[in-house]
């Protein structure tokens, strides 16, 4: 069973740095906001019972993390308001789920993170999003620049549509996320792997980042995930064309 049960309600409340980065007289870098994380410990509340969204998603064979591995945190940012939309997107998910591969080799990848570093783990943001929810964060960014950073669900939307990525970050014993640089969902360079070694130079990034963004790099890509070019925190099962031609969309609007 999981460690710590994030649940939006009653609860102790925990001060995070949402993916923050380190204060630096050297480096000019992002400022991040702290929110207060409602925290409920396992012993105290037993694991809640699916939401009929959550049992239509394991109709479609996915399954959820916490079930295969304990040791993994989940904290559902589009299960909150603290997102990119400012609004609650998964009203009735709390869970996170995935295809059952993508399951294993994140379990897998986190047993390579606890062999490196045993005080870390991973901790999952987003994995498997239905359509009507990708639907309405295209409908945010729509004609604007912010658009390159949402898959379009009229050409089949994105991994996550799939349950075929994740989206996700490195905390500490205390659960709090290590520095990355920049905030999850951020929409810049400062979140771009590709632009790492320039950013470093340019003094928007310092060493610690660029360590850790590696060290969850080498976990996540050894257990065999892809990265995306545009976001430190994402992963992919299989490519795009790949989940296109084998796998099958999390349709749950109108049904299974």
């Amino acid at each position: 069973m999981m460690n710590k049960l994030v649940y939006w309600g009653k609860g102790l409340f925990m001060c995070f740095w949402f993916a923050g980065c380190v204060h630096s007289k050297e480096a000019k870098i992002i400022n991040q906001k702290a929110f207060l994380l409602p925290v409920i410990e396992e012993k105290q509340l037993e694991r809640l019972a699916d939401t009929e969204t959550e049992k239509r998603m394991r109709n479609q064979r996915l399954v959820d993390i916490q079930e295969i591995d304990s040791t993994i945190q989940v904290y559902l940012v589009y299960a909150t308001t603290a997102n990119f939309v400012g609004k609650v997107l998964y009203s009735d998910i709390r869970k996170a789920f995935m295809l059952p591969e993508t399951a294993r080799r994140l379990a897998d990848a986190q047993r390579r993170l606890k062999m490196l570093r045993p005080e870390l783990s991973l901790m999952v943001y987003d994995a498997a999003r239905p359509m009507d929810v990708q639907k309405e964060m295209w409908d945010k960014v729509r004609g604007t620049d912010k658009r390159v950073y949402v898959s379009n669900p009229a050409n089949g939307g994105g991994l996550h549509n799939y349950g075929a990525a994740v989206d996700l970050t490195l905390v500490d014993a205390t659960g709090l996320p290590l520095p990355m640089g920049s905030p999850f969902d951020y929409f810049g360079d400062e979140a771009r792997p590709d632009r790492e070694e320039e950013l470093i130079k340019q003094g928007k990034m310092i060493l610690l980042h660029l360590h850790n963004r590696r060290l969850l790099r080498k976990v996540m890509t050894d257990a065999g995930f892809k990265i995306l070019p545009s976001e430190w925190w994402h992963f992919n099962l299989v490519s795009r064309e790949e989940a296109k031609n084998t796998l099958k969309r999390i349709e749950l609007k109108n049904g299974e």
